[in-house]
């Protein structure tokens, strides 16, 4: 393997870009918002661009990059083919000459498994072959329980590259969640696991596949790998290790097939709190290419046998059950190493150890390390110490998205890493499940201050809008995007007449609002505005700001703010390790405020710990945002990707019954809703 601690003279991956672009298109910009602006209003040019710089693959032409301009229905690329899988092939022999791996993996046993390149491509192959066996054809579902392990990145290609549409749930998941997903897909092949480790515990999941499968008669075959007990199988089912052992004349021969630009990729489902999740379809062509530019344009991720690399690794912390799950095995998409952890980065319950994560990324030489924002917070609070772990001098960037990153943590961060002789370079990003994609993240030749993120993505026409809907610059506003993306949904799986896709994205601004970045007036026919429903704050200098949910923000004597303001305010305080507030302003009510915090153990929330919290909120924010009260709680609720569930509870203390407000095999903690139910009650009864 090619062994650098630094590159000499290393160029950043959009420096490069920009290069291509004066040398092949005689284009040069003064700046990066005058690059911005070029690639969100002749966006023709600039998706034919990506696709030209990073050289994609069709055994047809297209017409054009943008062929009807319009949300929904945008038409990207119309007669070209492609493959997502193809695309992770033309690597395998450039990166396994040069001493690369595709996957390296670890439990939290400490086992850990290397993948070449060419024993990825064998066992991807092996597996398609064995689906279209099975009668996989074009357009059927394929849907998986497992965890975040090679075997689902195999899976997930093998699926993909005969046209199957892949959907994976993660096994921390109840059947029922899983049911409310798989179901409205009707899957034809199920590949499930016998159970997981997670936290130190063997959580069997043997009986629950067998639930599911008798649950969905859709599925005709299933494929059963054995996680937890080698000898674990369900009758009727085939061994995971026997559909991927072939390695014979037609696994050599195999190649993913052409497939129309558009063809249904993946679902993925919303973290939607009332009715069944919503199965989100993204397409092949869309999703590559977005994909392509945002990592390594904007994530700054090289190719790890490009002799501009680092020899990359790239790790991101996520389960399946997150979009990130996706992000990360689209690292393969441009060659890089990708290095992924099964299991608990906190540690134990009974043995809290947060620098997990970390030493397995000092292991295994990760340069690029990204996670959650509560990772990040979590770490700060319990005091890890990265200095203990020199191999992480390695990691150049970090990588944060999920909710707002506090500035203690990101300076926490900067600092431990200094230590080490890194200066290191944060990557904070802000998309979505929705679209497969961010709208908001970085650029390395941009300054990097703390709370910000650097900058609107090329090709994402990202505006923040006030309540008449024009654009604002230096207010919160709604994050909207005004022109449309190769990655947005396709469609949602059986939406009759696009109803939920359009109220999801275009209620608040529908067909006829359509707009020009900068607030110039659009075609008539442009079709809506996409709503993504966060509060968003575009600096003077181009820098944005994510505020929170828009739907969960408080509105206090006539100041609106996001609550991630008032987090940063009160999770500062060390004794607090996690927070949440809600408004219950409703219908011309006065407002009602309350603030539950998780304090530490051995902390308790008496006068004293009260006036320290309401002076923090004073002092950071306003006295117009003090709560009206504070309540000490065991936990707070939160999704299984690690969101704090402020809606739901907003909508049950507004008197809305639990199971309308949310789903619990959807969450984290479920356990944890019972005081708020209670306390609802409680509070419903006296008001």
């Amino acid at each position: 393997m090619i062994a650098r601690d630094k590159p000499p003279a290393y160029i950043p991956q959009i420096r490069l870009y920009q290069d291509w672009l004066r040398e092949k298109r005689g284009l040069q910009f003064d700046s990066y918002d005058a690059l911005w602006r070029w690639s969100t209003t002749e966006l023709n040019d600039f998706w034919q661009s990506i696709w030209d710089y990073f050289d994609m693959q069709s055994p047809t032409p297209h017409k054009a990059a943008l062929s009807k301009n319009a949300m929904p229905g945008g038409e990207w690329f119309v007669g070209a083919q492609s493959n997502y899988a193809a695309q992770m092939f033309r690597h395998v022999d450039p990166a396994h000459q040069a001493g690369f791996k595709a996957i390296i993996s670890q439990n939290e046993s400490g086992v850990v498994k290397e993948l070449s390149w060419p024993e990825l491509r064998r066992q991807v192959a092996s597996l398609a072959l064995h689906l279209q066996a099975q009668g996989v054809k074009p357009g059927d579902r394929v849907a998986a329980y497992l965890p975040n392990i090679a075997e689902a990145a195999v899976a997930l290609l093998a699926t993909v590259s005969v046209g199957g549409v892949w959907s994976i749930c993660a096994p921390d998941m109840g059947a029922n969640a899983v049911l409310d997903r798989f179901t409205q897909i009707e899957p034809k092949v199920l590949i499930a696991c016998d159970g997981v480790r997670y936290g130190g515990k063997e959580h069997d999941r043997l009986q629950v596949v067998a639930d599911m499968r008798a649950a969905l008669p859709s599925v005709e075959h299933l494929i059963m790998l054995p996680n937890l007990k080698a000898d674990a199988s369900l009758p009727n089912s085939t061994p995971f290790a026997q559909t991927i052992a072939r390695n014979d004349a037609a696994v050599e021969a195999f190649h993913p097939m052409w497939l129309p630009f558009d063809h249904p990729l993946w679902i993925v489902y919303s973290s939607g709190t009332t009715g069944l999740p919503k199965p989100i379809v993204h397409g092949h062509g869309g999703t590559l290419i977005v994909a392509l530019a945002l990592k390594i344009l904007h994530n700054d991720i090289g190719c790890s046998y490009h002799p501009n690399s680092w020899g990359e690794r790239f790790h991101w912390y996520s389960s399946t059950g997150w979009v990130m799950w996706n992000a990360q095995i689209g690292g393969l998409l441009n060659g890089t190493t990708c290095v992924i952890y099964d299991g608990n980065p906190g540690g134990t319950k009974d043995k809290p150890d947060w620098s997990t994560l970390w030493r397995f990324a000092a292991d295994h030489g990760v340069t690029f390390f990204g996670a959650g924002a509560a990772f990040f917070a979590n770490c700060q609070k319990a005091g890890v110490d990265l200095k203990s772990m020199p191999q992480l001098k390695k990691v150049r960037a970090l990588g944060t998205t999920g909710s707002p990153l506090s500035e203690d943590a990101q300076r926490w961060g900067t600092e431990q890493l200094k230590q080490l002789g890194t200066d290191v370079w944060w990557c904070n990003i802000s998309g979505g499940t929705d679209f497969a994609g961010a709208f908001i993240g970085g650029n390395r030749e941009l300054p990097l201050r703390v709370g910000e993120m650097q900058c609107r993505l090329l090709g994402c026409a990202v505006e923040a809008w006030n309540e008449q809907g024009q654009p604002v610059i230096g207010e919160v506003g709604e994050l909207v995007c005004a022109q449309p993306l190769p990655s947005m949904p396709l469609y949602f799986w059986n939406d009759k007449n696009n109803a939920r896709y359009l109220s999801s994205y275009f209620e608040m601004y529908p067909v006829g609002h359509g707009r020009q970045p900068g607030g110039g007036d659009g075609p008539a026919d442009m079709g809506g505005v996409w709503r993504h429903g966060d509060w968003l704050k575009i600096t003077p200098e181009g820098a944005c700001i994510i505020y929170g949910r828009s739907d969960a923000t408080i509105n206090r004597h006539g100041l609106r703010m996001g609550t991630s303001e008032l987090y940063s305010a009160v999770e500062a305080l060390p004794e607090v390790l996690d927070s949440m507030v809600v408004d219950l302003e409703y219908l011309g009510r006065e407002s009602y405020m309350p603030l539950f915090v998780v304090l530490r153990e051995g902390v308790a929330l008496d006068e004293a710990m009260k006036s320290k919290l309401i002076n923090a909120i004073k002092t950071a924010l306003s006295p117009r945002f003090v709560p009206n009260d504070i309540f000490q709680v065991a936990e707070i609720p939160r999704t299984l990707s690690g969101k704090k569930q402020e809606l739901p509870i907003k909508k049950l203390l507004l008197g809305q019954p639990i199971e309308k407000v949310v789903n619990k095999d959807a969450m984290a903690n479920p356990a944890s809703l019972d005081w708020y139910v209670e306390f609802a009650k409680q509070r419903l009864q006296t008001s």
